[in-house]
């Protein structure tokens, strides 16, 4: 089986399950896809993250993952290199960067979810990272 994320003309997402891509195809061309909202049989597939169901066993010594504590060390150390840390100012910095208050340049700091929204009604784009506070051992 295979998963697919579609869309009609009408601009509702919703899952298919087919057996394969060719049966998709066949029952696109015969308009037996149909949005479950409106009823609209012109969809088409939109980009995602498909799933397929496999005959085949699963390994059971998969490959280990990638050191992800060393990965996260040096997001860590790019960030802390590259981007001046504004604290809990990080909105009201970023306001001004993006309406040419102040010179543009990488910042980093904290949000409350409120500052998060008015940032996005801004059109301001941003993501978050977790970092971890330094601790307080050696440990």
């Amino acid at each position: 089986m295979i998963v697919f994320d579609l869309k009609c003309s009408n601009g509702h997402t919703f899952e298919g399950w087919f057996d394969d891509t060719r049966a998709y195809e066949d029952q696109k061309e015969k308009s037996l896809i149909a949005c479950p909202v409106c009823n609209n049989t012109c969809v088409s597939k939109i980009p995602s993250v498909f799933a397929i169901k496999s005959s085949r066993p699963v390994k059971e010594h998969a490959d280990p993952p990638a050191d992800m504590a060393a990965l996260a060390d040096k997001i860590i150390d790019f960030v802390d290199k590259n981007f001046d840390d504004v604290g809990c100012d990080f909105a009201r910095e970023a306001l001004k960067i993006h309406y040419g208050v102040s010179e543009a340049r990488n910042i980093k700091g904290t949000t409350t979810s409120h500052e998060e929204k008015i940032l996005k009604d801004e059109g301001i784009e941003f993501f978050k990272i977790p970092m971890p506070r330094p601790s307080d051992t050696d440990t």
